[in-house]
């Protein structure tokens, strides 16, 4: 049975959405369009690759979070070190270790470009462009860049997608037509959960979205001055603002994953944590699908249902 999957953005919460791919893989869902931001782009450029859901599990339990964050000589400056590296570098630390794991993770199913990913499954990977104010669709945003989409780097990407604001690096891009550079930060800057990237007209197949959602309370920031109001206003920007839209016009298609005092910066995350969000996915999406049926699906979102669901590999239009 095809599907479209569109993973939302959460950092480290991102393993609550492994749970929840598990279990409508464990269904016979196969996957033909993928889309992801953030750390939802993490979880389809390796699917598209190749992974299971059940491998991305093993994967993200045994990853240390932390070596994401190496130190560098900034932080041996007392007190003014930090700061100055964030007015340098305009984030608090590089993507180089987060690219090379993806990069590793990928280049172990034969993959680098997104040329070498199966014909037969079409990837795409949300950023934003600050330098230029525009939504990055990835590859194939990049021929306005003067880039072969065929030949760029899918982990490279990945690593644009997953630039936290401040806290990572923003990706350079040299937009070839003016040599003038472009800074690209996190997708979920612009659109953390782009359910509607792969939308037909009378589908073939139904798209699943795979989004966190949050739990009242746990979501109250303090806010005593001005940094903490900033950081509040990026956590709201990042991680909660397409929760009343999923709530009111995409419940249909969403399996919404609860998570609970966990922030996408908690890079220290223990493996017991770990497996408390992989469970909360594994239970939404077990929900989702006792109550869950293409007819209605069709229903909810207006289309008719022309022909039949299970298609042929070959077959290129989304859901």
């Amino acid at each position: 049975m095809w599907a479209d999957a569109v993973f939302e953005g959460g950092g480290v919460k991102g393993i609550g959405l492994v749970g929840a791919l598990s279990v409508a893989e464990s269904k016979g869902y196969k996957w033909k369009n993928i889309a992801g931001t953030s750390a939802g782009s993490i979880i389809a450029a390796l699917l598209a690759a190749g992974y299971t859901g059940k491998e991305l599990y093993e994967i993200l339990m045994e990853q240390d979070f932390l070596q994401f964050l190496p130190p560098s000589w900034y932080d041996y400056i007392p007190v003014v070190g930090p700061a100055l590296r964030l007015w340098i570098k305009k984030g608090l630390y590089p993507g180089t270790a987060l690219e090379k794991w993806v990069a590793d993770l990928l280049k172990a199913k034969g993959i680098q470009t997104f040329k070498d990913l199966p014909d037969d499954v079409k990837l795409r990977i949300i950023a934003s462009d600050i330098s230029r104010s525009q939504l990055l669709v990835l590859p194939e945003d990049l021929k306005l860049y003067g880039y072969d989409p065929g030949s760029f780097s899918v982990a490279k990407a990945v690593c644009m997608s997953c630039s936290i604001p401040f806290f990572f690096e923003p990706v350079k891009l040299l937009h070839l037509p003016t040599r003038k550079t472009s800074y690209v930060v996190d997708g979920g800057v612009l659109s953390n959960f782009p359910v509607w990237l792969f939308d037909q007209d009378n589908p073939r197949w139904p798209t699943f979205g795979f989004a966190l959602c949050s739990e009242g309370d746990n979501q109250i920031h303090q806010i005593d001055g001005p940094l903490s109001m900033f950081r509040s206003l990026l956590y709201t920007m990042l991680d909660a603002r397409d929760n009343r839209f999923v709530q009111q016009h995409e419940e249909i298609r969403t399996i919404q994953v609860p998570i609970a005092g966990v922030k996408m910066t908690d890079f220290s995350l223990s493996k017991e944590k770990k497996e408390q969000l992989f469970m909360s996915g594994v239970k939404a999406a077990e929900l989702f699908f006792n109550h869950w049926s293409f007819e209605q699906y069709l229903s909810a979102r207006g289309k008719s249902k022309q022909i039949t669901y299970k298609m042929r590999p070959s077959d290129q239009i989304g859901g």
